[in-house]
């Protein structure tokens, strides 16, 4: 996005990038359907991104999320809006918007550069790229660096630029996992039943913060879309106190008293499971996950009256005990302190360097924030470059 706006503006622009080919974590982000931003009103999308919003704010606006859709659309990838209010391309996957793209910037005579990994600057101030011909020194009026952050390093972002910035004393926020999945200690018969199986219409609470929707069990622990809208949380509380405590509610349309009157009839000769299924519609991996409760209480679930099931139906506690590794992370909390940049991105410490995407310190939910604020901070750096060059 940056090399576009700069390609517009005049420039000429090289990209350089680590991997044999183009938007390669950008195909990842389309492998479930490409989801580029997000049709709630500006205010509401803004405070998705918590306290670096007031940064953000401005590349987003410059470059908002109807701006993105736009310019899909003149790509020949034109958008609708699903029933979550997320934003998709109607071909609903990433490589046809990425070769329209690529053709576009190649008409702009942007050329690339690949299998060229930045490795920091010489003495001279020249960047130092390692390719297969070995290192490459490049003379630039001025740099983007669009580095991504250390989820999927196998795509090309692993972190490695933290140290080559961190010498020339630019402040970075240890990287961190977001929107991740986490551990939970699950019994083995849990486990090896229910891995792979979804909860869906649940409601997922860490202390004041409650999220509806879809997980998903794994062999290690718990993932999805509930949880990401909840992993700034649940990390911290992880990272600081060595656990984390969610609820789980199954049927969070239900009050306990609506529950418990369905579970106060008889039961007759039904298993417990079968009664639960019936009388209250809970999935057979819902009723694992209470079998799980009650086994950590030391009450077997028949123990429990009418009342004390639709109670544990809605409020089933889970013990994290670990966040999923950051290279299995679907982005990236920490980068460069937000304060490092000026009102254009770039580095205040390094005239001429500007930054964008993933690579800041800001982290958003699942559901086109992501992507949005990638497009629009590399927006926003090639806009400051252009007025950079204009200065200089």
């Amino acid at each position: 996005m940056a090399a576009e706006v700069l390609a517009q503006g005049g420039a000429r622009v090289t990209v350089y990038d680590a991997m044999p080919s183009a938007g390669r974590k950008f195909l990842m982000a389309g492998r479930g359907g490409l989801n580029l931003t997000h049709s709630e009103p500006l205010p509401q999308f803004m405070a998705r991104y918590r306290e670096a919003a007031p940064t953000l704010q401005a590349a987003i606006a410059a470059f908002s999320p109807e701006a993105l859709r736009v310019w899909s659309e003149a790509l020949g990838e034109p958008t609708f809006v699903g029933s979550s209010g997320r934003v998709f391309p109607k071909a609903f996957k990433a490589s046809p918007l990425l070769r329209a793209w690529l053709r576009r910037l190649d008409a702009s005579r942007v050329r690339f550069a690949f299998r060229h990994r930045w490795t920091g600057w010489d003495g001279e101030g020249r960047l130092l790229f390692r390719t297969q011909e070995g290192l490459a020194a490049v003379v630039a009026d001025a740099t983007v660096l669009a580095l991504g952050g250390a989820s999927w390093p196998r795509l090309g972002s692993d972190g490695s630029w933290v140290e080559f910035l961190a010498a020339k004393g630019v402040a970075i926020s240890k990287l961190r996992p977001a929107n991740s999945g986490f551990m939970v200690a699950w019994s083995d018969v849990f486990r090896d039943r229910f891995e792979g199986q979804p909860l869906k219409g649940v409601a997922l609470t860490v202390g004041a913060h409650t999220v509806r929707g879809e997980a998903m069990i794994t062999r290690s622990g718990i993932e999805g879309g509930t949880v990401y809208a909840l992993s700034a949380e649940l990390r911290e509380a992880v990272l600081g106190l060595g656990q984390a405590n969610l609820m789980i509610a199954l049927r969070p349309d239900l009050d306990a008293a609506a529950l418990t009157t369905r579970l106060s009839g008889t039961r007759g000769k039904q298993s417990l499971a079968n009664f639960l299924r019936k009388a209250a519609q809970v999935m057979p991996v819902g009723i694992g996950l209470m079998q799980e409760a009650a086994i950590a209480s030391g009450r077997p679930l028949a123990s429990l009256s009418p009342a004390e099931l639709a109670h544990l139906i809605n409020a089933i506690p889970i013990q994290l005990t670990g966040v999923a590794p950051i290279d299995r992370a679907i982005s990236t909390a920490g980068g460069i302190a937000l304060g490092e940049l000026d009102e254009h991105f770039m580095l205040r410490k390094l005239p001429g360097v500007f930054a964008a995407g993933e690579m800041l310190d800001w982290e958003a939910p699942t559901g086109g924030y992501l992507l949005q604020a990638s497009f629009a901070t590399g927006a926003a750096a090639g806009r400051g470059v252009l007025a950079w060059l204009q200065r200089s």
